[in-house]
Formats: structure tokens, sequence, C-alpha cells
């Protein structure tokens, strides 16, 4: 029966891609029943159907390819391009193109109200236009190829390398039914104007914004969790203000306030050579992250971030302690002196820089990994990410690693800044604005226990013949504990199973376990089970576990604040199951 449907799909799918042809060449084509190009590309077979995966001879090289062509999504792209261009060619059947100059002339506008399968689903590429309808209902990655839809396709295109094969441009091809406008393509050049934020870096479509300026953002959960290093692109951005213009070749580094030291201006070069570098795997996560869900219970002031303002990456650059030594710091330091200040490049109009600090112990201890991070994954740090220098702090909360770092000063003192003395600090459930004392209450270092579901994402239908159900999520724990379990529930939390725990990129050598304090990057996990029968709704629930035991609460009104921070609650996702059409049609 699910082959008999599939090729009924097929149909249809001919139908269409044949009418498009006719238009574009003006030639007629066969079409039959599991037959045409598009069986060519799956092969001779198109066997079974079962979660997604055609089993098709040749199919998982076309549709995986394209696939992450679309959407940009590494586990799409990780399976299906190991053979050579000369086999592929050998099963593809590539249509010709007709000139552009017979092909329609469409403006942005006219692309951007295809974003849907209702409307069509439509992407641009260099200039082209390209109607990718008919692929959504086959793309094993689910949603994630509409992404992309209405808008352009590089962005997603950079975020994987893969894609630099002439096959993958061949498919896309035979998809493409007109050009871009003339003054479209001349918009992609931006206007420089007397706002602040004019200069502001070009960020990636896929991420779900929360405020333009300043500019914050967060990916997609459904990609989120695809790689254990998040792609620089789509690493969340939390800025507070305009994105500085530094020119590294003029850039200098203030050290000062160490007792009996000195103080030390260093440029970039210098900072590189000077000391050794390090590298760190290091999660970050807004306070803010899931902020929405204590939106729920109360309204709150901040931004309304779902569950992805936390990202994974890697920071290489000089420790914070060899550069401290260098202008003096001995360990009697620590009797008179209790924190580092840090005082970024970027400023408002009253010239006021972001500013935040850590304690001393932290920033010198040899188990404390804080480094003036100069690489973000192996390259230059982007400019939204705070290039050319920015302070890691591992295990700490994302507004102490303070970006386009200009200053260190070590003090008696912590930052006298807005952002270390009037937020991010954590309050009674009973405290409002009326009654709230910033300085009742200390600034946050160290983050709480937390986890997230990012598949299946809210509302998602799940297909009872597919027997079983996927959940996937990231977990963390501030402070270097490390995440040791990952629960998850089917049923609301009535019921629990434990979840598979991914400490490194799919396919590669797991990870040793870090040493004890110094877990800072965040784990994946994964969990595969039966579809509970008889139901037509799964509310599936995560919580985890760290090394010293702290599990986090079951509901977010106990921990609700006025600035709605540390949201960690238990996260829950409804999901519906849907019932077999067949099946439905007997009963």
């Amino acid at each position: 029966m699910l082959l008999l449907r599939h090729c009924r799909s097929l149909t249809r799918v001919g139908l269409l891609k044949t009418q498009r042809v006719q238009l574009l060449q003006g030639a007629a084509l066969p079409v039959a029943v599991c037959a045409g190009s598009l069986c060519a590309r799956w092969g001779s077979s198109h066997g079974g159907h079962k979660s997604g995966q055609y089993q098709g001879s040749h199919g998982p090289n076309w549709r995986h390819a394209l696939a992450g062509l679309l959407a940009g999504t590494g586990a799409v792209l990780a399976y299906g391009l190991h053979h050579s261009q000369t086999e592929q060619a050998a099963t593809t059947i590539v249509q010709p193109i007709a000139p552009a100059s017979s092909l329609p002339i469409y403006t942005q506008d006219e692309v951007t109200k295809h974003r849907s399968v209702e409307e069509g689903v439509w992407v641009t590429y260099k200039g082209s236009v390209y109607d990718i309808t008919e692929f959504v209902s086959m793309h094993p990655g689910g949603d994630k190829i509409l992404l992309a839809a209405g808008g352009a396709l590089e962005p997603f295109w950079a975020l994987y390398a893969v894609h630099s094969q002439d096959h993958v441009l061949e498919i896309l091809s035979e998809y493409k039914v007109g050009e871009l406008s003339e003054e479209d393509r001349r918009k992609q050049q931006s206007v420089k104007s007397t706002d602040p934020y004019s200069t502001d870096p070009e960020r990636h479509p896929a991420l779900r914004i929360n405020s333009l300026k300043p500019f914050n953002a967060e990916p997609p959960p459904e990609i989120l969790s695809d790689n254990y290093i998040t792609p620089s692109a789509i690493f969340f951005k939390r800025n507070h203000l305009p994105v500085p213009q530094v020119d590294p070749k003029s850039y200098q580094l203030q050290v000062e306030g160490v007792p009996g030291g000195v103080s030390l201006s260093l440029s970039l070069e210098e900072l590189k050579t000077r000391f050794p570098k390090h590298t760190v795997t290091a999660t970050l996560q807004c306070a803010g992250n899931r902020r929405s869900e204590m939106n729920k219970v109360k309204q709150v002031k901040g931004l309304n971030w779902g569950i992805a303002a936390i990202s994974n990456a890697t920071w290489s650059g000089a420790r914070l302690k060899d550069v401290l030594l260098a202008a003096g710091y001995r360990s009697e330091v620590a009797q008179q002196t209790s924190h580092v200040q840090f005082e970024g490049l970027d400023s408002d109009v009253t010239g006021t820089t972001y500013g935040a600090s850590i304690p001393l112990n932290k920033a010198v201890s040899e188990e404390g990994d804080v480094l003036l991070a100069y690489q973000m994954n192996g390259e230059d740090l982007p400019a939204d990410h705070g290039y050319p220098v920015r302070v890691v702090v591992p295990g700490t909360v994302g507004a102490r690693n303070v970006k386009w770092l200009g200053r260190i000063i070590v003090s008696e003192e912590e930052s006298s800044s807005h952002w270390q003395q009037y937020d991010y600090k954590g309050f009674s459930p009973a405290t409002d604005w009326d009654t709230v004392d910033f300085k009742s209450a200390p600034a946050i270092q160290e983050l709480p226990i937390q986890s997230a579901i990012t598949q299946p994402v809210e509302g998602a239908v799940v297909e009872r013949s597919a027997e079983e159900v996927t959940v996937k999520g990231y977990a963390w724990s501030g402070g270097g504990r490390e995440v040791v379990r990952v629960d998850v529930s089917l049923d609301g939390g009535r019921t629990w199973q434990v979840a598979q725990l991914q400490s490194s990129e799919k396919g590669q050598v797991p990870a040793p376990s870090p040493p004890p304090g110094r877990a800072w990057a965040w784990k994946l996990w994964e969990l595969t089970a039966p579809l509970p029968p008889a139901v037509q709704e799964l509310e599936i629930v995560c919580k985890a576990v760290d090394n010293s035991y702290n599990m986090q609460p079951d509901s977010v009104a106990p921990i609700w604040n006025l600035r709605g921070v540390l949201s960690n609650a238990w996260h829950r996702v409804k999901v519906t199951v849907k019932e077999d059409e067949e099946k439905q049609k007997l009963l």
C-alpha cells in the first residue's frame, strides 16, 4: 500500500514537472507512473518507505545533496555524497535549461510570497529563481528545507563546503523557473547611512530575530543540534550595542590595575606571538535562554528567547592568566583584589561601553581555561562574535564573555557596568519592579543545569506508521559540571527513558571525559522509542542531571523572575500522532 501511495505521488510530481518543462522548453515529455527523470534519479526501484528514507539504489545521492543545499543542515549531508561524480553522472538525467532571456523575470517580493507548499516553495541562487515545491514532500530532513523558502540559497550553501560540487548545481538546475530582477540583484549592495547599525555585518537568514537594533537572534531549534560544534553563522547572536568596526592593524588591548605590576598595551600580533595559543571547546548560553516559557507564566522584561540562545564552539587564543602574569600578577595579589573587569569597544551614543567582570580566582586558575580568544571554530572571530578579540569564560553566563575586548582591569570591585550591577540577576517570584533591589542579589556567573528538546518541535506531526519517534536535544551545566544523564518522557513525565549522550561530532571518536570541573561543552542527546499505542498526542519532556546531581525543576512558576533569566524547568513539547490514512478508512 505504501508503494502504491508513493507511486501515485510520483504521478502527480511527474505531471507538475512535465508541465513546467514544457512551458520552458516547448517540448512534451512522456510521463508514466513511477517513471521519468525523477525516477531515474531515485533508481529503478523505490522499495519501501520508512521514517522518510527511500530505498532507491541511488536515491540518497541526489536527495541528500539537494536537501543539504536547501536547508544547510549537516545531518542531511552526512549521508550520501561519497560516490564519485562519474557514478553520479551515470544515473543522472539533466534536462537542458532554456536561455535566461526566455525565462520569466521575478521580483524578490514575488519570490518571498512562495514560502509554503500551498503557495509554492521558491528559492533564489545567483540571480536565478527555482521552484522546489515538488521536492519538499520527499525531503528526508522534514521541514528544515523550508528554512530557505522565499529567500536566497547562498547563506545555506555557505554553511557546508560539500555543496561546492558540479553535480549539486546540475540537480538544482532542473528546478529553475526564472530570473531575479536586476533591481533586486542591485539591492544586495547595502547603502551606508547615519544609522549606527548600518555597518553591522550580514547575518544568516535562518536565524530567528528577537531584535534588529541591536541584533539578537537564535537558530531554529531543529538545526541547533545537527552539529556538536555550532557553525559560526548560526551560533546565537547576542548584541547590546552596534557592532564596532575595529581595525586589526591598530588594535590595542589595555591591561591595567595589577597591584605592583605594569600596564600593558598589546597589539593583536603581540597577543598571538607573545603567548602560547590554547584551544577550548565551550558552550555559551544567554542568561535569558528559554525566557519565552517564563512569559507564558507572567510577562517579564527582556528579549523573548526560545530554547536556542545557546551554542557550542571551539575557541582559540591566549590564556588570560598568561597575560595577567605578564602584567605582573603574583599569587599575593589575590589578597588585595577580587575581580577582573572587562570593557568592550562597543558603545552607545554617549560613549558608554559594554562591561562585565568575573571573580579573580576564575581568571587566574590553571583549571579556569579563560581565554582572550581571537579564533572561533578555527577561523578569525566573526564580527558578531567579537572580532578581533573577546573573552571566553567557560562555564559562565554569556554576559561575562565580553566581545570586542578593549580593556582589562584587575580591581577590588566588580565592574560598575549597568549589565553587571542592574541586569542579569535572579530574584524571587514575589519580587516585582516596584520592590526590586538589584544590589541585593549577586550577579549571575555560573548557570544552572539545562536541557531542551530540539526535535521534534512543538506542534509537529508523527506518523503512526513510523512506529517509533526520535527525540533529540542538548544538555549543559555551568561551572564545568558534566552532564551525566538525560531523562526523556513521552507521557508528560509519568514514565521515563534514558537518552544516549553525544560528546563529539557523529562519526568521530568520542571525546574522553573532561577533567573534573572542566566540562565546558554541552552534550547532545538522542532517544528513539516505540510510539505508545492508542495515543493521539505525545507530551515529550526532558530533564538533565549533572555530576553534582543537580536536576532541573519540573515547572516554570517556582523559578519565575521579573527579568526572565535562569529559565531551566523541564522542557516540554507536544506533538500529534497521525493515524495511517488507509487504517482510518477501514475504521
